[in-house]
């Protein structure tokens, strides 16, 4: 998949101005507990046999890695800029239940530096849908590819906690997520794409923070985030949490954010 992703940035390869109307699926798809133990570790989650609501994401990468190298799909993966990400959690799914997986593109739309669409992925058992995951991609364009002017960003808030990242955060979250894209694995692979280091996968990033908030969650709810600049690795960053479960992720010295979520009961 990686080679056929390769090959998308190759000059002249015609792509269609629309989304497919592929859906990819797997039946029956089972836990690893080893695999899971090691996800766990590598995000901060405890240990346990409820997935964490991120866990079900890896899962289905494969599929949404595969919808978006194909030929159909409207953009080349690599450079795609995964801005959102929003997971709904029906229900706890046990790490003994077989999941049914499922990912489609959906809404292709403009956005001021060029253009968006959503990959949906879901995981049911039995038939019902436990588990649905939007991630939002933005394809940068040159009509749309200079700086807006913004305010000047807001004082962040206290921080709960502050945590040092070191360079194996992105190695280790590509072994057990399966997304060895090489500015999260390689100092040159990111600086081919403008960062100065290797950065942090955002899924790891909104991860680490819902683990910092196990055990105070709702059974069922709908997380949501806004991925803002990238983690370079190493560095320190620093989460705050609010009661009325608002969240953020922001650079410990300077305060610029990473990360802005929030959680809803269901």
């Amino acid at each position: 998949m990686y080679a056929r992703a390769a090959i998308g940035l190759v000059p002249g390869f015609n792509r269609p101005g629309w989304l497919p109307d592929t859906v990819l699926e797997r039946q029956g798809v089972t836990v690893d507990r080893a695999h899971l133990a090691e996800y766990d570790r590598v995000c901060g989650f405890r240990l346990c046999d409820t997935l964490p609501v991120t866990y079900p994401h890896v899962l289905a990468f494969p599929l949404a890695f595969r919808l978006m190298s194909r030929r159909d799909f409207p953009f080349p993966v690599v450079g795609l800029v995964h801005v959102a990400n929003r997971i709904e959690l029906h229900r706890p799914i046990d790490a003994g239940e077989a999941l049914d997986l499922s990912v489609h593109a959906a809404d292709l739309r403009e956005h001021p530096r060029g253009r968006q669409l959503d990959v949906v992925a879901t995981a049911s058992v039995d038939g019902e849908v436990v588990w649905r995951d939007v991630s939002t991609y933005l394809r940068r364009e040159g009509k749309g590819s200079g700086r807006r002017r913004e305010s000047e960003p807001a004082e962040p808030p206290p921080a709960s906690a502050r945590w040092r990242l070191g360079p194996r955060v992105g190695t280790d979250y590509a072994r057990v997520s399966g997304d060895h894209n090489p500015i999260h694995t390689s100092r040159l692979g990111a600086r081919l794409f403008g960062f100065a280091r290797p950065i942090a996968h955002g899924m790891w990033s909104k991860a680490r923070c819902l683990a910092a908030l196990e055990g105070r969650l709702p059974e069922a709810y709908t997380v949501e985030v806004a991925f803002k600049l990238p983690v370079l690795l190493p560095s320190t960053v620093a989460f705050s949490a609010a009661p009325e479960w608002t969240f953020t992720l922001h650079g410990a010295k300077s305060g610029k954010p990473h990360l802005t979520g929030s959680v809803t009961a269901a």
